[in-house]
Parts: C-alpha cells; sequence; structure tokens
C-alpha cells in the first residue's frame, strides 16, 4: 500500500518515535523512506552584533545533516531503502517546506511525531504536525510519544 513514506525528522523523542514506526511500516510494505529536516533562517531574531550570522548559519546547518545521518543510520541498520534531504525554509511556514517536499518526492505517507500539546501551549507554541495534517494531499500518520 505504501510504497514511499516521508519522515521530517527534528531530534526529538517524538521524532525518534515516527522513525521507528516508519521503518516498522516501511518493513511491511517494502518501502523507501526519505527523512527530511528543515531548518529555518534565524536572522530574523539575532542582533549580528553580538552573533556572526554566517558562523550560526552553518553551525545550524551541520547539525541538521548529523542528525539525518544518524536518522540515515538507523535506517540502514534496518535494511531499508533511505534518501535524507535537508531543506531551509527561506521565510516559509515548516509545514509547507514539508508538503512541498512530500509532494516533490510523491510520498504516499507522511509519518511525523506530535507532542499532543493542547489549550494555552499548543496556541503559543503551534503545531507543525497539526498544519502537515491539515495541508497534506496524501494521509499523515501522527505519531505520539513522551519526551524523555
Amino acid at each position: 500500500m505504501y510504497q514511499r513514506i516521508l519522515i521530517p525528522i527534528d531530534g526529538s523523542a517524538t521524532s525518534s518515535c515516527a522513525l521507528k514506526e516508519a521503518i516498522k511500516l516501511a518493513r511491511e510494505h517494502s518501502a523507501q523512506l526519505e527523512l527530511v529536516n528543515v531548518y529555518e533562517d534565524v536572522l530574523y531574531w539575532i542582533d549580528e552584533s553580538y552573533i556572526n550570522y554566517e558562523e550560526l548559519q552553518e553551525t545550524i546547518r551541520v547539525n541538521a545533516e548529523k542528525l539525518l545521518a544518524k536518522g540515515q543510520t538507523e535506517v540502514i541498520q534496518a535494511e531499508l531503502s533511505v534518501e535524507t534531504k535537508l531543506l531551509e525554509a527561506k521565510n516559509d511556514r515548516i509545514e509547507n517546506v514539508i508538503i512541498g517536499e512530500a509532494d516533490r518526492w510523491h510520498a504516499d505517507l507522511i509519518v511525523i511525531g506530535t507532542h499532543g500539546r493542547s489549550g494555552f501551549s499548543r496556541l503559543m507554541l503551534g503545531s507543525v504536525a497539526e498544519g502537515v495534517t491539515r495541508l497534506a494531499s496524501v494521509p499523515v500518520l501522527l505519531i505520539h510519544c513522551a519526551e524523555k
């Protein structure tokens, strides 16, 4: 049923749970996996007189690449096919970037972790998972697990 499963990862416990679930699904369906990480431009909230912007962006990119490599290793150890993609938000909403990649890659399913927040904390923090669920043209599997 599912041949191409996209998994956004961000280093959180919930994205780790989502990756584990996606690996199980990929085994059941002999599916390919694509791990994506979306990083944002931090320019809008930093004062460049105190922080080296280019160095900060490079650090963010390098850490995102390490995160993708760690996820890729986990998938390869499960003997599954995997691609990785580092995406920059470039003033777009993260959920839009994820949806765009799912469409470009022709994903059959998106597996994404969610914190399961509600009320005021959800209002203040927003929810990428909720945005993906609302906007996606393919099924979205939300995975909730308690962060440690």
